[in-house]
């Protein structure tokens, strides 16, 4: 359910500089840096942006656009229809297996069961090493009512351009939680941000 506050000072809460170091995704571009060919799988939604910063690279961009499917993967109790739900939201599958799966922010807007459901899939279709990063509400109790849309910039910080002001409460995901939720990943490093998130950097 989403809760929305719609005061001015609520949205003066919640407004974060639009622009932030992101170290941990730094790392995953300098590892596309080192050569090789690479399937980068981005769970956000497609961005003319994002496309151009990966195509200096040679790797494979697939992109999910979670975004509309979330409350219905959300809303799904049986847990072999949650698990269809789940791959369905994917794009098809290649012969090559995914290297770097991006999350963005979209692990915030998932319920525990089907946090564990897509991450269970797209581990299915990645190979040991796959590095996941993604970007937890931490210090804030209420989040954006929708996924950001963030773009890598050229010196590796992340732009974040959404326009949403409504809000709904975050679930503030503790690395626990998260290890609990992803199985047969592990946490790599964790970064608290300045805009109040903590960078998380998992590998497979």
């Amino acid at each position: 359910m989403i809760s929305l506050r719609s005061s001015s000072l609520a949205r003066a809460e919640i407004e974060k500089p639009a622009t932030f170091n992101a170290p941990l995704f730094r790392s995953v571009a300098e590892r596309l840096d080192t050569g090789g060919r690479w399937v980068v799988l981005d769970l956000g939604a497609a961005h003319r942006q994002t496309i151009s910063f990966f195509s200096q690279y040679r790797c494979r961009l697939d992109v999910a656009d979670l975004g509309e499917g979330l409350e219905a993967l959300n809303a799904e109790s049986d847990p072999v229809r949650l698990a269809f739900a789940a791959e369905a939201l994917l794009p098809m599958r290649h012969d090559d297996t995914t290297d770097i799966v991006l999350c963005w922010d979209v692990l915030n807007y998932l319920e525990r069961p089907a946090l564990t459901a897509l991450m269970s899939c797209v581990a299915a279709r990645a190979r040991p090493g796959t590095l996941v990063h993604a970007l937890i509400v931490y210090s804030d109790r209420y989040m954006p009512a929708q996924p950001g849309n963030y773009l890598p910039l050229d010196d590796c910080n992340l732009f974040d351009l959404s326009a949403c002001h409504d809000e709904r409460p975050a679930p503030q995901y503790t690395p626990v939680d998260l290890e609990s939720c992803l199985k047969g990943y592990v946490m790599d490093r964790v970064v608290l941000l300045g805009n109040g998130m903590q960078e998380f950097l998992f590998r497979l």
